[in-house]
């Protein structure tokens, strides 16, 4: 069982865990637009050079893939082992076309989506947190809104940008990263080949030009190899003590995030096409000391003890779902937009 009263006297808790390639040494590290892996050096003593470390995945990707241990498949709804959980659903509904689904467990901004924010969900959440432009936030209300409407908030993070002045902001209580200790290049190429015509001479008749599409193409690839890998998670249990919302309801938010940290690592952990990892060990929790993180079975069982013990708090039903009327915009359309900023832009010169 989970010791929460030992946790809540750390204001963190720290876990690390091994895991290493399940073929050979090499993997695919995460990479970034025009800067490419994040490489760097650790700092060393008396000016000495440190060790070469490596970012193999970063914390924006890791929150994504822990959100995604709790939904039926890839959602937008909640496993149906956590039933009970509230969350909030949009119908998209668009003129002669099919109905799209989506949901704050998926939404890139959670309840921030302009698929809440741009209807009247707007008001109810501006009611019952008693938001106002002027003057304080109620911030006990607002963690309590959350909680009733999408917990998963207050554990991911949410930012209601779209909402009145966008003072709304709650920072991510679980977060994680993997790290590769002295790593080195693995450099190796390919080719993408073209049966037809290596040279790209043969091309679709559609009045364009375009190279590189249809010839031979060489390319380079590096990936990495690393004495140690391991994987770290952050759960700032003070942030979660600090939303006031009592003792069942602190206990499930603790309770539902260690059960995704161990779900993820429970999962196959293909991260990459060339990035697949297995545990290489046991799960270590660093602070508090004398703590030890309980078994996936135990951790999922103790969240739906705690799903009815606060329903009360929740939603109900606890599935908030709301019809949204939506359409497309044509290229024409952006074009008209672009215009009107350019015809605005040169009358404020004027």
């Amino acid at each position: 069982m989970i010791d929460y009263t030992q946790l809540m006297k750390s204001s963190r808790l720290l876990l690390e865990a091994p895991v290493r390639p399940v073929q050979s040494d090499r993997f695919q590290p995460t990479g970034f637009a025009d800067i490419g892996p994040a490489v760097y050096k650790r700092p060393g003593e008396n000016g000495e050079a440190g060790t070469q470390m490596l970012l193999v995945e970063s914390a924006q990707s890791i929150a994504n893939r822990l959100e995604k241990t709790c939904l039926d498949g890839d959602g937008p709804h909640i496993d149906p082992e956590l039933k009970g959980i509230p969350y909030v659903v949009a119908r998209l509904k668009e003129p002669k076309a099919d109905e799209i689904v989506t949901s704050s467990l998926v939404e890139p901004h959670r309840l921030g989506s302009p698929y809440f924010l741009r209807t009247d969900f707007a008001d109810t959440l501006s009611k019952e947190m008693d938001y106002s432009q002027k003057g304080q936030l109620d911030w006990k209300k607002i963690y309590s809104t959350l909680f009733k409407y999408d917990p998963n908030c207050l554990i991911h993070g949410v930012f209601l940008s779209l909402l009145g002045d966008g003072r709304i902001r709650v920072a991510r209580a679980l977060t994680g990263f993997i790290e590769a200790e002295n790593a080195k290049e693995a450099v190796s190429g390919g080719v993408k080949n073209s049966p037809v015509d290596p040279k790209g001479e043969i091309q679709v008749d559609n009045g364009k030009q375009e190279s590189g599409v249809y010839s031979n193409v060489p390319y380079s690839r590096i990936e990495f190899v690393a004495s140690n890998i391991t994987a770290y998670f952050n759960l700032d249990t003070l942030q979660i003590g600090s939303y006031g919302l009592g003792e069942a309801a602190t206990q499930l938010l603790i309770a539902l995030s260690l059960l995704k940290v161990r779900r993820f690592l429970a999962s196959n952990l293909r991260l990459r096409t060339a990035c697949i990892f297995d545990l290489a060990g046991e799960v270590r929790i660093t602070r508090p000391e004398g703590v030890q993180l309980p078994p996936e079975a135990e951790l999922l069982a103790e969240v739906k003890r705690l799903i009815p013990v606060c329903k009360k708090q929740f939603a109900d039903p606890a599935v908030t779902e709301k019809t949204v009327a939506v359409k497309r915009t044509t290229k024409t359309q952006k074009q008209s937009t672009t215009e009107q900023i350019e015809q605005l832009d040169e009358a404020s010169v004027q």
